[in-house]
């Protein structure tokens, strides 16, 4: 009897999935990574000024990447499309600017909310650039998932910290356009390079800012910037592997799930105990995640019965 893996076991059971199904799948994993990361990312950015944080984040993550590297060769991620993975690399380091100004000045679930415009911009950019088709339940589940983010964040644009919100809401569609990059960049380039050169990218146009506010880290932040290394690395590798088995615009929907995430990390972390918006908020986005998962699988499920 030969004994299989866990991880093979996943696959056989996968096997019959639909591509939407993945894709929404991995996307809810990123998120889970990235509300961990963005958690570590606002302790640390409240003891060190943003663009330093901004830098080391990346560059942890490219060091993260290094034994891959070097034991499947560096020659495997060689890029096919170099100017491609730097026009992303700086889309991506402008958002990244505004979004670290912002983050150790808003809570964790404010920050996640205001993110989830970026599907909005991200589902345009989707039909205009790629033509991908635009099928009703997926505009009404992002906006009703976004009639839920205003639920959340209306009160806190009226408040004092408005302005730190709009910083971050500013991110929302230059995150976008990197997202889209990367979805174009899934036609010629494997993940790990498009994740390998992000790091890259990021780290080069980064350093310059860095070096301009550097101060020096405590083994405590060594150690928190090693760890944001690999959560963000896992959380691009899963966003990669989303755009790569399904339509950019399909996955978008399992990105409102953050919310219950970074609401869960603030309180247990920052002591940030949700409101009552954040709350029916959250309600509102996770029921309208479901229902396009449900009406995504049944899309798929009905061509197969009548072919079969």
């Amino acid at each position: 009897m030969t004994s299989t893996s866990p991880w093979d076991r996943l696959r056989a059971r996968s096997a019959h999935w639909s591509p939407t199904t993945r894709g929404l799948l991995w996307a809810t994993a990123s998120g889970v990574f990235f509300c961990l990361l963005n958690a570590v990312m606002r302790a640390l950015t409240q003891e060190l000024q943003p663009f330093q944080a901004q830098f080391l984040r990346y560059f942890f993550g490219l060091l993260v990447l290094l034994p891959v590297l070097l034991r499947r060769g560096l020659g495997n991620y060689l890029p096919q499309r170099l100017g491609g993975h730097f026009a992303r690399g700086a889309l991506h380091t402008v958002g990244l600017c505004l979004w670290f100004v912002a983050l150790p000045r808003i809570p964790l679930a404010d920050m996640t909310a205001i993110g989830f415009t970026t599907p909005l911009f991200i589902m345009l950019g989707a039909y205009l650039v790629f033509r991908e088709p635009m099928r009703w339940e997926r505009w009404a589940g992002t906006l009703v998932g976004f009639a839920g983010v205003m639920i959340v964040v209306g009160p806190q644009l009226s408040g004092g910290s408005g302005g730190y919100h709009l910083v971050m809401l500013a991110s929302a569609p230059l995150f976008a356009a990197s997202f889209l990059l990367t979805k174009s960049l899934t036609r010629t380039e494997s993940a790990g390079v498009i994740l390998v050169w992000q790091s890259v990218t990021v780290s080069l146009l980064s350093l310059p800012l860095a070096i301009w506010q550097w101060q020096w880290l405590t083994a405590w932040q060594w150690a928190g910037f090693a760890l944001c290394g690999l959560l963000g690395s896992a959380g691009h590798y899963c966003v990669t592997r989303s755009f790569a088995s399904a339509d950019i615009s399909a996955t978008q929907s399992a990105k409102f799930l953050d919310l219950v995430w970074s609401a869960l990390m603030g309180w247990l972390l920052f002591t940030e105990i949700p409101s009552q918006s954040t709350v029916l908020g959250g309600v509102v986005i996770c029921a309208a995640t479901l229902w396009v998962a449900r009406r995504e699988s049944r899309g798929r499920a009905a061509p197969a019965a009548r072919s079969g």
